[in-house]
């Protein structure tokens, strides 16, 4: 039996992709790698065949145990962690030492273009390491609205970020781990290969606020923010420094970036057209409306 580590376990993408691959990969041993297993437990309560391991993208000490009899690693950065130096290359070089010849890393859709983003230093150092790879490169989530932006959606009813009018592609985590579960099975014919996912929508964040408005009960503003003021009030709320030079990479350099790439490959993968904007926002509408 195939043994799939899935790190970030407890986030909102590892938890839509180990429901996806106990759907889709029934011979498949799914061992979550978590920081804490008591706690992770009770998390995955209904589901009794899920394994756990002690994992921790901070702590070295706990990458030789949680590698032992592994097949594949399902590896994501979490959005807090931005120096690869210091916490991913002596994790790639533990998945290699382990033997490891399956990754499937999620990256982001434009990392070949940029190089002061993380996902591009990572997947570098996968190539560099030698491990058989896939590099799936999605689009920006549509889950972002419900996490990361929810709290100003909810309290202020406004989305503050320096994105201006760019235009981004919008998926569902739900598509990414449906995707992930179908690669999961056909590794070998993606290795070693860096692939684009989208959906078919390209739109600003005006344009999405008009949406939030016409299919829910509530009025949000988009307020396009200058990156040192963004900075401030971030800092203020006390949001980690890493994390708002994140968000402002991904939201501010887009601006000078082309309109984003329609990828159809969910589609041919999947033979399922992507879940679109206006069907996500109905179906989480009641996390919108509340204060």
């Amino acid at each position: 039996m195939k043994r799939i580590l899935i790190t970030g376990a407890t986030g909102n993408v590892g938890m839509v992709i180990i429901r996806c691959l106990f759907m889709n990969c029934v011979e498949e041993q799914i061992v979550a790698g978590v920081r804490n297993i008591p706690e992770a437990k009770r998390k995955f309560a209904e589901n009794k065949k899920l394994e756990f391991v002690r994992f921790d993208f901070e702590n070295p000490e706990t990458f030789k145990q949680a590698l032992e009899h592994i097949d594949l690693v399902f590896l994501l950065r979490p959005p807090h962690i931005s120096d690869v130096d210091r916490y991913f290359k002596p994790l790639i070089e533990a998945i290699r030492q382990a033997g490891i010849q399956k990754v499937i890393f999620l990256s982001v859709q434009g990392a070949e273009k940029s190089k002061v983003i993380p996902h591009n230093k990572i997947e570098k150092l996968i190539i560099q390491a030698e491990i058989p790879f896939i590099s799936l490169r999605p689009s920006y989530f549509m889950q972002n609205l419900t996490t990361t932006l929810l709290k100003d959606i909810q309290e202020k009813r406004k989305i503050i970020l320096p994105a201006g009018n760019a235009k981004f592609n919008w998926i569902d985590i739900e598509n990414i781990g449906e995707a992930v579960a179908f690669l999961v099975c056909k590794f070998q014919e993606y290795c070693n290969r860096a692939i684009e996912m989208t959906g078919y929508e390209n739109k600003n964040f005006s344009e999405v606020v008009d949406l939030i408005n016409k299919n829910t009960a509530i009025k949000v503003v988009f307020i396009n923010s200058n990156p040192f003021r963004f900075y401030r009030i971030k800092k203020q709320e006390g949001m980690q420094k890493e994390m708002i030079m994140v968000m402002i990479l991904l939201h501010f350099l887009p601006r000078f970036q082309k309109e984003p790439r329609i990828s159809d490959f969910y589609e041919k993968l999947t033979g399922k057209k992507p879940i679109g904007l206006i069907e996500f926002i109905k179906r989480e509408k009641t996390k919108f409306e509340n204060k």
